[in-house]
């Protein structure tokens, strides 16, 4: 049997939190969470949301005050950070595994969400089947992830054709499965955390063998802008490679 890698976020909590604060990072708060709450569309009075690992909880603090909110994430000390930052009544945060059996009522939820998690989770398949279990029939699962397609650490990189003045973006792989370790403090010696690659066809794969359809598919860009001398082509190029890869899809 193979060991399960060690993916808990425990031993870079502080750094995270430092990181995300209360708003969010400048992506939370400028392209990521502006476009899932247009894309959840949260009127009705009964939705109710369930997390899946979510870190010290900026999801919940960037939800309507009517929307019930579950959390839940491995890492204690992000789960103890999001209740300080809580103040809604309707929220609760659990420190569980988002990949093992959850102490859950099944069928509780509209909407499911993993905000750019996903890609840091050994086997996606155990979140996803925890998703499908938790929620109602015909509800929500939305999921934000680093582009897959552009954003591969270590096998993607930024480019100059200084011949064509252009950025480009350069892939040295992309079908096979990675498991890539990350330094979150280049420099320091600091724990690792993984990123697990998988192509978009795993991903439709994965979610067709759970039990879910995919709805809709969109791509999110950045929309800082560049100035001086290299600006017009890092501005083409944020609007060619989009940063984030958002799939919004419904248990069938």
């Amino acid at each position: 049997m193979t060991k399960q890698t060690k993916t808990s976020w425990e031993s870079s909590a502080s750094w995270y939190d430092e990181t995300v604060g209360e708003k969010g990072h400048y992506y939370h708060e400028h392209v990521i969470l502006p476009k899932l709450l247009q894309l959840i569309d949260l009127k009705k009075r009964d939705a109710k949301i369930l997390d899946l690992a979510c870190g010290q909880g900026i999801l919940a603090r960037a939800l309507p005050k009517h929307v019930k909110y579950v959390g839940i994430d491995l890492a204690k000390s992000l789960i103890r950070l999001a209740k300080s930052y809580a103040k809604n009544p309707l929220h609760t945060f659990l420190e569980l595994d988002a990949t093992k059996k959850l102490p859950l009522p099944k069928k509780e939820f509209s909407v499911a969400t993993v905000i750019l998690a996903l890609q840091n989770i050994e086997d996606p398949r155990l979140l996803l089947k925890n998703a499908f279990h938790h929620l109602q029939d015909e509800g929500k699962l939305f999921l934000v992830l680093n582009h897959p397609c552009f954003r591969i650490p270590r096998q993607s990189h930024w480019g100059i054709d200084e011949k064509k003045k252009l950025q480009y973006r350069r892939m040295d792989s992309y079908l096979s499965f990675q498991k890539i370790p990350i330094q979150m403090h280049p420099g320091k010696q600091t724990e690792m955390t993984w990123s697990f690659h998988h192509s978009l066809a795993d991903y439709s794969k994965m979610l067709r063998d759970v039990g879910f359809t995919i709805l809709q598919m969109e791509e999110w860009v950045s929309d800082k802008k560049s100035h001086g001398a290299k600006a017009k082509m890092e501005n083409r190029a944020r609007r060619e490679f989009p940063l984030f890869l958002t799939l919004a899809c419904q248990k069938t």
